[in-house]
């Protein structure tokens, strides 16, 4: 395959679908696990509504409780397909392929080597899941490699314009000592892998992400593409939250940031909702965690004030699709909510 053929396209580019992945256990949700299965289902109806759901279960056994529960809450089973895999966990946008265009008409899937965020023992379960789904969906596979070494990076690190820019941040990327992806690399190395598996040739860099963030930065906490030339990104306006100054930086930095073209992006602020604490844990709430699909965009909403004008900022921005907000008040205890969960097929 030709280097330079590939393009990692924008999430509002017209998709056949997203993948999800249903949890067979509740270790991620610690004493949430019944409700996080009704919320899922939730999540599932409206995605089925306006395209199909590549579902990965754990088994059979698991794949007629889900046809169940789907049947119960009036889900239309039409768009739902089954993939039979026992995952770890289930945040696919992370363990998933990231599925780039490689012509008009032709697609590949990237491996990049999913490692558990370089947190995690337990993802030897999780690393079989791009090649499970790109055999499902009949696209070839490549693993993204650098160096001679296996290139680890997830899709919630990453967001992209579909125009040759790229989004993503130095904490989760090129700390060295916290949760270290791929030791030694520098930003010429990371742009360079972005270059030959996603077609990227300019790239944003913000700083850190926000509290809370088990991944330590995903960039689809802090800030997204909302069409070719503009971003939308949160800021926290209480002066003693531990999220203020990160985030201040952060809207400098895209500020001063140039597009692939050279021209200014547009940048839009996005509030963030109240300080969000669980069992002694401050949980990463953000909107901007939303999930752009064919026809809307799903906003993770957590009973706070500001859900409203969050709503309303991501509303304006999209004004060709339905905006719903989704209560996502039990999923973030797993720290992650919809887009953490999903990963878009581009059609």
């Amino acid at each position: 395959m030709s280097k330079q053929t590939r393009r990692f396209p924008a999430e509002w580019e017209k998709q056949q679908g997203i993948i999800l992945c249903f949890p067979h256990n509740g270790n991620d949700w610690p004493g949430k696990y019944q409700a996080i299965q009704w919320a899922f289902v939730e999540f599932i109806k409206k995605v089925a509504t306006v395209e199909q759901v590549v579902l990965v279960v754990a088994n059979e056994k698991m794949e007629q409780k889900v046809s169940d529960m789907l049947a119960t809450a009036h889900v239309n089973i039409a768009n739902v397909a089954y993939v039979l895999h026992k995952t770890n966990r289930s945040w696919m946008r992370d363990s998933g392929p990231i599925i780039v265009k490689t012509g008009t008409k032709t697609r590949e899937a990237i491996n990049f080597n999913f490692n558990g965020w370089a947190k995690y023992k337990n993802f030897q379960l999780d690393k079989p899941v791009p090649e499970k789904l790109a055999s499902f969906l009949k696209i070839p596979i490549a693993r993204a490699m650098h160096k001679g070494k296996a290139v680890v990076l997830e899709g919630g690190a990453i967001d992209t314009n579909g125009k040759g820019t790229l989004l993503t941040s130095e904490e989760c990327l090129l700390d060295p000592k916290i949760q270290v992806r791929n030791p030694g690399f520098t930003k010429a190395d990371y742009e360079a892998v972005f270059k030959e598996y996603l077609g990227i040739t300019n790239t944003i860099w913000l700083g850190n992400g926000i509290s809370g963030d088990d991944t330590h930065g995903h960039i689809d906490d802090l800030c997204r593409f909302v069409n070719p030339n503009t971003i939308i990104t949160v800021v926290e306006t209480n002066k003693e939250d531990a999220n203020y100054l990160p985030l201040q930086d952060n809207l400098s930095r895209l500020k001063n940031a140039r597009l692939e073209d050279g021209s200014a992006p547009t940048v839009v602020e996005l509030p963030m909702p109240g300080k969000l604490e669980f069992d002694g844990i401050r949980i990463p709430a953000s909107y901007a965690n939303f999930l752009i699909l064919n026809k809307c965009v799903l906003v993770p909403t957590f009973n706070d004030s500001k859900d409203r004008i969050a709503l309303q900022i991501i509303a304006d921005c999209f004004p060709d699709r339905e905006v719903i907000g989704i209560s996502a008040i039990d999923i973030i205890w797993g720290f992650g909510t919809l887009h953490c969960l999903s990963q878009q097929i581009p059609e």
